[in-house]
C-alpha cells in the first residue's frame, strides 16, 4: 500500500481523549503524531468522516497541559483509527509543533511542512 501522507509522523505516546457525539474514548494512548493527525491504536467502531473533539493530555512533573483539537476520522483499520486534525487554536498548534520538533529525527523537514 502506497504511503499517501503529506506530513511527517513521529512516534509519540501520550494520553488522548476522543469525544464523538455518541461515544467518548478516554485514557487512550497515541502511537504516532503529525501536524495534521494522530493514530490511536485499539479504537474502532467509527466511520470515516465522523467528527470528534480530540484532547491530548500532556502531563509533566510540575504542570499539565491539554491541547484541544477538532478532528475527523480519516481511516479505520483492525488495529486502530487515524484522525485528521482540521481545526485547533494557535496555542495548541505551537505546542504540537514543538512536540514534533523535539521528537523528530529531521526537524528541518517539519519546518518545511509548517511553511507550506
Amino acid at each position: 500500500m502506497k504511503n499517501k501522507r503529506k506530513n511527517s509522523r513521529v512516534p509519540f505516546q501520550v494520553k488522548i481523549t476522543l469525544d464523538f457525539p455518541e461515544k467518548c474514548h478516554t485514557g487512550c494512548e497515541t502511537a504516532d503524531l503529525s501536524l495534521k493527525g494522530v493514530f490511536v491504536p485499539g479504537i474502532t467502531g467509527h466511520n470515516v468522516g465522523e467528527n470528534c473533539q480530540v484532547s491530548l493530555q500532556l502531563i509533566g512533573s510540575t504542570s499539565q497541559l491539554c491541547l484541544e483539537i477538532k478532528g475527523t476520522v480519516a481511516r479505520v483499520e483492525e488495529g486502530g483509527m487515524a484522525v485528521h486534525f482540521y481545526e485547533m487554536d494557535l496555542d495548541s498548534f505551537f505546542h504540537l509543533k514543538n512536540i514534533l520538533y523535539y521528537n523528530s529525527e529531521d526537524p528541518d523537514v517539519l519546518e518545511k511542512e509548517v511553511a507550506v
